[in-house]
């Protein structure tokens, strides 16, 4: 019997920002599919995001941090977030001086002078690369003025302090996970709002619940604490060698960097290929 194998993108089947997987990586998806195995993106990525990654053959998508799931053609869920509390959300956040990126599946809008924010941040972990790409070649983010109530999943944060997030969090914190990426030293805290009904975890489970697969037989590969869930879903999990010291600390293996062919490398060691 196959396995279900899912993919984090940025940072772990690509370089973040990226939508291009090395040459390797490609190799490797193709051969495990011949192989039987079964391949899902699992991501913070809105569905719209993933357009150019969708040239690859995947057999469905744990997206959006697990509000939008898919198998093939079949959505399995679909979980946006409450007009009202989206409103207040982003009320408390633009008051205490929180730049947003809101995203669903219908696209993702930004606030209009994020990327002066983040052209102000030194370094950065792979959210805040992906952000500064994501912007700078023009993937899709849109100036929140032209957003006109579509459905929206989740919200992605970023701000000089921790201190800045205090009142949304008093607010919505029953109710809503504020995932924080490590905050080296950038002067920048970033991450994502996303509701308790949901994350990558849940989202695997669904898939495997709808495929009817024994948790055994599944696979998960990430790089940052958004991919944390996932992992401990799966019955093996595996962290690149470039992600979040504390993710690692937690994966099965820790396998090669995306830029050093880690997701082949991977494949072959596991014996998918």
């Amino acid at each position: 019997m196959g396995k279900l194998i899912f993919l984090d993108i940025d940072g772990t089947l690509t370089e973040t920002g990226t939508n291009t997987p090395p040459d390797s990586a490609v190799r490797a998806m193709a051969r495990a599919r011949e192989n039987g195995h079964r391949l899902f993106l699992c991501t913070g990525r809105n569905p719209d995001m993933l357009r150019p990654l969708l040239r690859y053959p995947f057999d469905g998508m744990v997206a959006s941090s697990g509000a939008y799931v898919k198998v093939g053609e079949t959505v399995l869920y679909d979980h946006p977030i409450a007009a009202e509390t989206l409103r207040l959300a982003l009320e408390t956040l633009h008051r205490n001086g929180v730049f947003c990126t809101i995203e669903g599946t219908g696209g993702a809008f930004g606030d209009a002078d994020l990327k002066d924010f983040l052209n102000g941040t030194e370094g950065g972990n792979s959210e805040i690369e992906r952000w500064r790409r994501v912007l700078s070649e023009n993937l899709g983010i849109r100036p929140m003025a032209e957003y006109a109530g579509q459905p929206i999943h989740k919200i992605v944060i970023m701000a000089r302090e921790a201190a800045q997030l205090t009142e949304c969090r008093r607010l919505l914190e029953k109710d809503f996970h504020f995932v924080l990426q490590d905050v080296p030293a950038h002067g920048c805290v970033n991450g994502e709002i996303v509701s308790r009904d949901f994350d990558k975890g849940k989202g695997v489970r669904r898939i495997i619940e709808y495929l009817d697969m024994p948790l055994s037989d599944t696979i998960g590969f990430g790089d940052s604490m958004n991919d944390l869930e996932m992992l401990e879903t799966v019955g093996y999990a595996v962290c690149m060698a470039n992600g979040s010291p504390a993710l690692r600390e937690r994966a099965d293996w820790v396998c090669p960097a995306v830029t050093e062919d880690g997701i082949y490398k991977a494949f072959e060691k596991l014996g998918l290929l």
